[in-house]
């Protein structure tokens, strides 16, 4: 999608640009300069043909590759420009990128490094060093969301960023070929149409029917107030019939707005903030539409484009820009902001950390501002560019615009469904040594929510620590396992979209014998079962791990019950118990001749207190004790 982007969105030039011209590349420059990136490309070719290559043209490759999208292309020759000496930061940024589109994550990591290294203070590189290692924790998160290809509005050409008016769906598209083609992609200009929802299809799109919305350049993006009386939307700087350019040559995109007068979009306006100078487009409205969401490469941003919020006043007039915070923008790409009606931010962005180009971003309302964004995840995001997000939190449907492989077009329209929260808690466990406090790499660390249903299964690296994704608002238990140590176990607290940070303690595998017994937490068996439960299991492995570091160690099994029910009914329980726990010990490997098991129903009691016990007193009763016969 970076073509239809900055299409929309036309965004300073390379800065190696004016470095290494001659005459040579003349012809080429010019039309990277028009960006019209593909015909560049051809011409720089033709260079290397002629033997005229140097690494200027290499790079001038690379970039006009990578702003195509072509990321393998621009991967084969960045890699020629990366290796040599000074090299400019962003476009190690861009060759990073590209080697993570195309799924090389530990080569994207080593030139990510390298970027921040070059810029220590950029954003992006600050964000990666915090967790370099990003990309497989969000790989091996569960979908959010399903998409659906909208087959019936999708076609060879792009179409992106539908939103719903009533039963009217808005959205982009190239496919007027009665248009003439842009030199980036070769592809019509762009205009907007619109489909109707049909028995719940969106189909039978037609050129929207207004030629002052439609022109011969691009029109894009729209926003539509509650009222349906006003549009924003964004097109070439193309007013009243003047094609304006900035001093360097370039057309913007600016945003504008239309009245619905008499069944027609009509009566169009330029915003005040306009200029030849720089772009502004993207448009989107808060739920009460008292603000206007918009993107911009204008001075005094943070980063290659920002996005801003401007009030909207009662006379439909507009007040002052202001830039959204630095936890939003970055100095890469922010673009297609969307608020839903609950005030929450989504974006797509190439600055934050995500797994391809554009990845979609929501950020949740707080107060005036927003919160840190989190990535959306697969589903709706994808090692190709992800965009054009729009939701209905009442009914969690909506759309994304991708590029991902599979579509019929370079750009598609896909529907949205969500599947689970987007709320999540990260909880990173750290196990260690009780005494030493080392930390313990190989431990076996499992997570399980409170029913004793087992969530995932993980391995301790060399600081001991795991990493789960879990449910928001929900209660965990987190349990630890690791040869010639006790297992341990921690209960999680209820969180929600934050980081959790947990240790577990495991202490020497001895510590469980005591004189002439291995004491463990309580076996608990459900009332009137003899079958082990996972947490009997659990505490059932501490005993098969020290039998194991111990092979002459020989274990008699006794279980005990309280006293309600008949004393013969308490025996045969007691004895199915024992028998189960035995049976559970062999299963893990230990000989049956070094364990045994006896039930003595009710007639061991620890307190002696015979029809008056308390629950205390019976769940005391209620044991298993484990005998050391032979160390």
């Amino acid at each position: 999608m970076k073509k239809i982007y900055t299409i929309l969105f036309l965004f300073a030039l390379s800065t190696t640009l004016c470095v290494a011209q001659n005459k040579d590349t003349k012809k080429a420059d010019d039309l990277y300069k028009r960006l019209q990136y593909t015909d560049a490309a051809q011409a720089y070719q033709k260079l290397l043909k002629k033997g005229k290559g140097s690494r200027y043209v290499f790079e001038q490759l690379g970039n006009s590759y990578y702003n195509i999208n072509d990321t393998k292309k621009a991967e084969t020759y960045y890699k020629r420009v990366v290796k040599g000496k000074k090299v400019n930061s962003e476009t190690v940024y861009n060759y990073a990128q590209a080697l993570k589109a195309n799924g090389k994550f530990s080569d994207y990591n080593t030139y990510m490094k390298q970027f921040a290294a070059a810029a220590p203070n950029d954003s992006r590189a600050v964000e990666f060093m915090k967790n370099p290692n990003y990309v497989p924790k969000l790989m091996e998160k569960r979908a959010k969301f399903s998409a659906t290809n909208m087959k019936d509005i999708n076609t060879e050409y792009s179409e992106f960023g539908g939103i719903m008016v009533g039963n009217d769906f808005y959205f982009s598209s190239a496919r007027n070929t009665t248009r003439k083609t842009y030199g980036w992609n070769e592809e019509p200009y762009l205009d907007i149409y619109k489909a109707e929802n049909v028995g719940g299809t969106i189909k039978n799109a037609d050129l929207l029917d207004s030629k002052d919305i439609n022109t011969k350049y691009h029109e894009g993006n729209i926003a539509i107030t509650n009222d349906g009386k006003r549009m924003y939307f964004d097109r070439n700087d193309y007013y009243r019939g003047k094609y304006d350019k900035s001093e360097d040559g370039i057309n913007q995109i600016n945003l504008y707005y239309a009245d619905w007068v008499g069944g027609k979009w009509q009566d169009v306006h330029s915003v005040s903030f306009n200029s030849d100078e720089y772009s502004t487009g993207h448009p989107a409205l808060s739920p009460d539409g008292n603000t206007l969401y918009f993107v911009s490469d204008m001075p005094g941003g943070k980063g290659m484009s920002d996005i801003y919020k401007v009030s909207v006043n009662k006379d439909g007039s507009l007040g002052t820009p202001k830039r959204l915070g630095d936890n939003i923008n970055t100095e890469g790409k922010e673009v297609f902001p969307y608020v839903d009606a609950n005030g929450d931010l989504y974006f797509a962005s190439n600055g934050h950390m995500g797994l391809g180009g554009l990845d979609v971003f929501y950020a949740a309302a707080k107060g005036d501002s927003f919160g840190n964004p989190k990535n959306m995840g697969l589903g709706i995001n994808s090692s190709d560019d992800d965009f054009a997000f729009i939701y209905n939190p009442n009914t969690q449907e909506g759309f994304v615009s991708s590029n991902r492989t599979g579509g019929k077009g370079s750009d598609d329209i896909y529907t949205t469904k969500q599947l689970e929260p987007l709320c999540e808690v990260e909880m990173i466990v750290q196990v260690v040594d009780e005494y030493t406090k080392n930390p313990i790499a190989g431990a076996r660390v499992d997570l399980y929510d409170k029913l004793g249903n087992k969530l995932s299964t993980k391995t301790s690296g060399a600081d001991g620590t795991v990493t789960f994704i879990a449910e928001c608002e929900k209660e965990h238990e987190v349990q630890a396992v690791m040869q010639n140590y006790e297992s341990n176990a921690i209960n999680v607290e209820m969180a929600s979209d934050i980081t959790l940070n947990k240790t577990i303690n495991l202490r020497p595998i001895e510590e469980i014998i005591q004189d002439d017994k291995v004491v463990l937490n309580p076996i608990y068996f459900a009332y009137d079962k003899s079958n082990i439960t996972p947490k009997a299991a659990f505490e059932l492995d501490k005993l098969v791990a020290l039998m194991k570091k111990y092979p002459n160690m020989v274990i008699k099994a006794e279980s005990h019950t309280d006293s309600r029910n008949t004393p013969e009914y308490n025996s045969a329980l007691s004895n199915r118990r024992a028998q189960s726990t035995v049976q559970y010990v062999i299963s893990q490997g230990i000989d049956k001749n070094r364990i045994s098991g006896e039930g003595y129903g009710e007639s061991r009691p620890v307190n002696n207190c015979g029809d008056n016990c308390s629950e205390a007193q019976h769940k005391l009763n209620r044991r298993s004790e484990f005998i050391i016969i032979k160390r």
